[in-house]
């Protein structure tokens, strides 16, 4: 039996990782299954729930719904990307202080959609907030908290900013 395997390098977290997929595999699946970063994780695989949210290129994708191989040289940011080193994001340290992550299935997802939100707008407001994450389902916390972790974030930031 042949394999069907073909050789993709990807750009994850900044690092060029070269791996041998199935060409039908997702880049949920990829990231996965081929590279250990389970973070990412699988919700609905239909690209209806959020939970598998990464960034490519800065922008928020569905990875359940994303094959690899097109992904060129883009760069793939999933949330072990977010921490540098053991310091977490600030965006992480929000979601923990502020009770966002509950069961912590979807906080994946919400976090990745959350920093590209504070990434295009430093500032948001709650409801503009609300919108952002509308495509992350929670089915644990209600969203008051993840709300909050976001907004303690944005503050934080601007707080900084102004200083």
């Amino acid at each position: 039996m042949t394999s069907t395997k073909v050789l993709i390098t990807l750009r994850v977290n900044g690092e060029p990782r070269t791996i041998a997929a199935e060409p039908h595999h997702t880049l949920l699946e990829v990231l996965r299954e081929e590279l250990d970063l389970t973070g990412t994780k699988h919700g609905c695989e239909l690209g209806e729930c959020g939970a598998c949210t990464v960034l490519v290129d800065g922008v928020p994708v569905l990875s359940c719904l994303t094959l690899p191989a097109l992904l060129g040289d883009a760069e793939v940011t999933t949330v072990e990307g977010l921490a540098t080193g053991e310091r977490l994001d600030p965006l992480q340290t929000a979601f923990a202080e502020e009770g966002a992550a509950q069961c912590g299935y979807c906080t994946p997802g919400m976090l990745m959609a959350a920093a590209d939100l504070l990434g295009s707008n430093p500032q948001p407001t709650r409801s503009q907030i609300r919108e952002h994450l509308s495509g992350n389902y929670c089915r644990c916390t209600g969203y008051h908290a993840i709300v909050d972790a976001v907004a303690a974030t944005a503050a934080g930031r601007n707080a900084k900013v102004g200083s």
